[in-house]
């Protein structure tokens, strides 16, 4: 007896997205390589967008659709050698910003530390850049006169393209997670509220026996908070008294400043920056700030 193994068939979209390059780097117009592979595939694209991978890449995605070799469209940028993100260490002041724009997960860092680039994991796609505080990435190539597919690999673009989805599942377990967070707090407080009513007998005020237990805790995470945030305020005066103050605040996307304003307003909620502090020349941070973890308030 013959066995027949059923297999399902890529669809258009899936053929598109495999001959893109997978930097992810949002200059075809669209928020990942993905999305830009199912427009195509809808119509609603066109196939000459995607600038890293230049001529080669429009020919490989023409020879599919069975359309005629079109130029690159120019407003979605140029062909050029493939860039590598350097960060200058001695500016960087672990904001974060850059880790939570990179698609890839080729920043490594923590808050109020120096953050470095991986990199093999660098997919050149310039997103780091726009976000940063103080000017301290430069975009350097790094692959000669070789550009497009020749400056990169199909084994390159599958490994950015795994790295991707990684992330953006880990981010969808973050934002699931502090979902889950907040609702348990939102439970906790109101069974404390239910719990806290006690009846005064003669002259003795009322108790609450449901009072938050966690004060003493929360009270030395804000100290410590407090502590680093002037830690890294000091180091940002003496950046500034040797002109390295922040540079480029006005090429933010309305997203990162976005989360720059909600942070900035959540460490105002928390007491934590002075009334003399000069906002417009200060990144907000949150000190509580997960990379990726826009949810958890």
């Amino acid at each position: 007896m013959t066995v027949v193994t059923a297999t399902s068939p890529k669809t258009l979209a899936d053929q598109i997205e495999d001959r893109l390059p997978q930097t992810q780097c949002t200059k075809c117009g669209y928020p990942a390589c993905r999305p830009y592979a199912e427009a195509i595939a809808a119509g609603e694209a066109n196939y000459n967008q995607c600038p890293p991978g230049g001529q080669e890449g429009v020919a490989r995605l023409a020879s599919l659709l069975g359309k005629p070799v079109i130029p690159l469209n120019p407003d979605n940028g140029v062909e050029r050698p493939r860039p590598l993100a350097i960060i200058d260490e001695n500016l960087c002041i672990g904001c974060t910003l850059c880790m939570q724009a990179c698609p890839v997960d080729a920043i490594v860092g923590a808050a109020k530390q120096m953050h470095t680039i991986i990199p093999e994991l660098c997919t050149g796609c310039d997103l780091c850049v726009p976000p940063c505080p103080v000017d301290c990435i430069a975009m350097v190539p790094v692959t000669g006169d070789k550009t497009g597919w020749d400056a990169w690999s199909q084994r390159e673009a599958d490994a950015a393209r795994e790295r991707h989805d990684q992330r953006q599942a880990r981010l969808a377990r973050e934002r699931d997670a502090a979902e889950a967070r907040k609702a348990a707090r939102v439970a906790a407080s109101d069974r404390s509220v239910e719990s806290t009513a006690v009846e005064p007998s003669g002259d003795q005020p009322a108790t609450h026996i449901g009072a938050p237990a966690d004060d003493d805790a929360q009270a030395k995470k804000r100290a410590i908070i407090q502590a680093a945030m002037d830690r890294a305020r000091k180091k940002k005066e003496e950046l500034a008294k040797l002109g390295a103050g922040p540079k480029n605040t006005d090429a933010v996307s309305p997203e990162v400043q976005a989360q720059i304003d909600a942070a900035e307003a959540r460490r105002r909620r928390l007491g934590m920056t002075r009334p003399d502090e000069d906002k417009s020349s200060t990144p907000a941070v949150d000190p509580d700030h997960e990379p990726g973890n826009d949810n958890n308030t």
